[in-house]
């Protein structure tokens, strides 16, 4: 299978929240012979939580860019493998969480699937996945908005409304 440029967002709000990203990215870089390969990975900001249940403990967030040798699904797969082995629960929507990993692109596709949706529809909205996202890969073009990502950031009323700080 060729290889596939795709970009993951990572987020983590408990426990040791940096070591966890790295053991996440560390994790995702061995999932299997040669399917993954970490390319770049941008500085790790602080955010609020967004959503969720008060009282949250904030954000470290990122995003890396990969090459896959996998098809999207796969690679969900994978993810999914990698927040169950740190410990990742889902007891309800927008919780705070050891580890999330999203997969917000996979070269240009779209992908419309009960199960999986690219780009991430909700990516373009969030200043946590744009921010870093623009810092590694600020001309990529979003593929259902026609944008680079320099673009979409910068249409945000205010980008750094979730008190982003970087780390």
């Amino acid at each position: 299978m060729d290889q596939t440029t795709a970009y993951i967002a990572l987020g983590s709000n408990r426990g040791d929240r940096r070591e966890t990203i790295n053991k996440a990215l560390n994790m995702l870089g061995e999932s299997g012979s040669d399917n993954i390969t970490i390319v770049r990975v941008s500085t790790l900001i602080e955010t609020a939580p967004l959503g969720g249940p008060a009282g949250q403990d904030n954000y470290l967030n990122a995003v890396a860019e990969i090459l896959s040798q996998t098809s999207a699904e796969q690679l969900l797969g994978i993810m999914q493998s990698v927040e169950n082995r740190l410990g990742r629960t889902r007891p309800q929507k927008w919780a705070s969480r050891t580890i999330d990993l999203d997969l917000i692109l996979f070269g240009g596709r779209i992908i419309d699937k009960p199960h999986l949706k690219v780009p991430h529809p909700l990516m373009h909205k969030r200043s946590f996945v744009m921010v870093p996202l623009v810092e590694i890969a600020p001309d990529l073009i979003h593929p259902v908005l026609g944008q680079t990502m320099r673009e979409i950031l910068n249409s945000l009323q205010n980008p750094r409304r979730d008190k982003t700080n970087q780390i």
